[in-house]
């Protein structure tokens, strides 16, 4: 590490090299340091500084290999000399003992272990001529400086005395070193992401020959929208392979000397951000870079590049063929793969985090291989599913028994479990102006009395098509803030659809109100926000339901978004006893003629009657009994503000 071969290699001497042998002449004394220094006089033919400008030359025209890349780097960069003594000093002072102390040695005592702009503007002017004060002025405000290649020590002194650094990634790659950047992930771009089907792969290479048609003056960018960042990563990886490079992902703003880092260890920036609609951000530069950007984004918002609308490029859901594919590859059961490839629109993404949950309940229950029952109850748990704390999991299992309604109802029902299982492929034979605009989207609105059973339906609902069912938390979505509802909203809708959830919207009239007319801001702010609902829940291609106890409250625009209006009617009285029976179960005394008798006298819906089952429950231990459900049912009228009727 001390000998001077360590930075030497092959017939001209390196630029640190010949740097240090210029430093050298003139020093007699007897230290470690001055020795070293010697060393390296050797360097100049009959240790004549005057030959050092022929050796400069020569070296610029043939660098030895220990300087390809520094040599390359300024060639990108188009650096003085001035600037590739200061790197190539800097660089040896990180990775060599006694080349800082010799340097600290000389600069005592202004200076410090790292070259200072003064003895950099020296051996520059003794290399090249020029005048001292312009060796200077590069070093103040050249390239290598505003890349961030060069970055001075943290002080107040003169320009003469003020010592200059190389970012330690940044030394380790110009030495050929494979470096880590701070701030960036350690592993390596690519690992860990989901297989994407051979379309994708496709599409990215032809993204990838636009990307590569810009100038280093002005390079392209490309925004990669897709709904799970997992899957954004992937593509945006297969992108830069595709030009030889890997990508590095940034969830921040670069820091300096990132540019330069990039170039030299052939990566691609690929920025990931999420925005809210309406919000624009501009992706900053990357000095010294001179590539294309990636950007891996969410379907939201708008990106600027360089002044200029970024492209972008929305990442669509495989078809049913390559699901099944993927399915196949995650799972090895080509039936199992068949059903779920067919019946479900998972992205790539969202398949690889599922397969990998089922797995682990597979683990759970001792199995080798996940089945359809461990996809079922990895699905149901939201396993691999982000919404935040915007919604609620309700991972409850509704099955048929638990839902007591009205024929006509459970053929509605029945009807909308048909349109959401064939929506990927309803509009294919049909005609061009069916097709033109179709999206696989299903969106539904329960409406009825409080009680009759809307959530349980839509929790059955959901048990049928083996989706997780998740609640929307109005509380945590609506802001009062100005545009943070829409954000909020932005961002579920965007994660729920490509994780193929259901989602409700509980009381949805507070969010799909009417608009009203503008006298104030407030009225125009909330107007905006009706607005984006209606826009964005007819581009959803997921299923959503919504639930309320009045149609009425809706906005008119708003129903011919809906493909289906389901009316909850209160329970008749043969529709009560079976409600009755289903709650009661066997764990009671109450003879038949007793239940004839509440069924038909109590109008209540199913959530009062279990209400009324779980206070009788609690009244009588040892089972459900005539008084204690009596005495139960006579508490639910009086919540509702109701007399208790005649026949009981």
């Amino acid at each position: 590490m001390n000998s001077p071969e360590y930075i030497l290699a092959g017939t001209a001497p390196s630029l640190a090299g010949l740097a240090f042998a210029l430093l050298a002449t003139g020093h007699g004394e007897d230290s470690a340091e001055a020795k070293w220094l010697n060393g390296w006089r050797a360097q100049l033919p009959g240790g004549d500084p005057a030959a050092a400008g022929d050796l400069w030359r020569q070296w610029a025209a043939a660098p030895p290999a220990a300087d390809r890349r520094l040599h390359a780097l300024g060639s990108h960069l188009q650096l003085g000399v001035t600037e590739l003594l200061a790197v190539a000093l800097a660089a040896a002072t990180e990775l060599d003992l006694l080349a800082g102390r010799a340097l600290a040695w000389l600069q005592t005592p202004t200076g410090g272990a790292r070259p200072t702009a003064g003895l950099v503007a020296s051996l520059a002017q003794t290399l090249d001529g020029g005048d001292i004060a312009l060796h200077l002025a590069q070093l103040a405000s050249g390239t290598a400086r505003s890349t961030g290649l060069l970055q001075p020590e943290a002080d107040n002194r003169p320009l003469p005395e003020t010592g200059f650094r190389v970012p330690q990634a940044l030394v380790l790659a110009l030495a050929g070193i494979r470096s880590h950047w701070p701030g960036l992930p350690m592993e390596r771009a690519g690992e860990n992401e989901p297989p994407l089907p051979p379309s994708l792969h496709e599409a990215a290479r032809h993204y990838a020959q636009a990307l590569s048609a810009g100038s280093a003056m002005e390079p392209a960018a490309l925004a990669i929208r897709c709904g799970h960042p997992k899957e954004a990563r992937a593509i945006a990886q297969i992108v830069a392979q595709a030009l030889g490079c890997d990508a590095a992902f940034l969830d921040s703003d670069p820091t300096p000397g990132l540019g330069p880092w990039l170039w030299l260890n052939k990566r691609m920036p690929a920025f990931c951000a999420e925005l809210a609609p309406g919000e624009k951000r501009v992706i900053p530069a990357l000095p010294g870079y001179g590539g294309p950007v990636l950007i891996a984004a969410g379907p939201d918002g708008a990106f600027e590049w360089q002044g200029a609308p970024v492209t972008n490029w929305r990442v669509p859901v495989p078809a049913a063929a390559e699901r099944i594919a993927l399915w196949h590859a995650a799972t090895g059961d080509a039936q199992l793969s068949q059903e779920l490839g067919t019946t479900f629109r998972h992205a790539s993404g969202r398949i690889h985090d599922l397969a990998a949950a089922g797995r682990f309940q597979s683990a759970l229950a001792g199995e080798p291989m996940p089945d359809a029952g461990a996809i079922a109850a990895a699905a149901r748990c939201g396993a691999a599913v982000d919404l935040g704390a915007l919604a609620e999991l309700l991972p409850e299992t509704i099955d048929e028994a638990a839902v007591v309604l009205p024929p006509q109802l459970k053929v509605d029902l029945n009807n909308l479990v048909r349109r959401c299982s064939g929506r990927d492929t309803l509009a294919e034979t049909l005609g061009p102006a069916t097709r033109a605009r179709h999206r696989p989207g299903v969106r539904a609105l329960f409406h009825g009395p409080s009680g009759t059973g809307k959530s349980l339906a839509v929790g059955w609902l959901a048990t049928r098509l083996g989706q997780p069912l998740y609640r929307i938390d109005l509380a945590s979505v609506t802001s009062k803030y100005i545009g943070e509802t829409e954000k909020n909203l932005a961002q579920l809708f965007a994660r729920a659809e490509h994780a193929e959830v259901i989602l409700m919207f509980d009381e949805a009239d507070s969010l799909f109100g009417k608009r009203t007319e503008v006298k104030d801001a407030n009225d125009r702010y909330a107007n905006q926000q009706t607005n984006y609902l209606l826009q964005r829940i007819e581009t959803f291609e997921g299923i959503v339901v919504l639930t309320s106890n009045s149609r009425s409250r809706f906005d008119s625009a708003f129903t011919r978004r809906l493909d289906a209006i389901i009316e909850f009617p209160m329970p008749a009285p043969e529709e009560r006893r079976a409600l009755w029976l289903a709650h009661l179960g066997t764990h009671h005394s109450l003879e038949v003629a007793q239940i004839n008798r509440i069924a038909a006298t109590c109008d209540l819906a199913g959530g009062h009657i279990r209400n009324a089952t779980l206070a009788a429950a609690s009244l009588s231990p040892g089972g459900i009994n005539y008084a204690a459900l009596r005495s139960a049912i006579e508490g639910e009228y009086r919540k509702l503000g109701r007399q208790m009727p005649a026949g009981l």
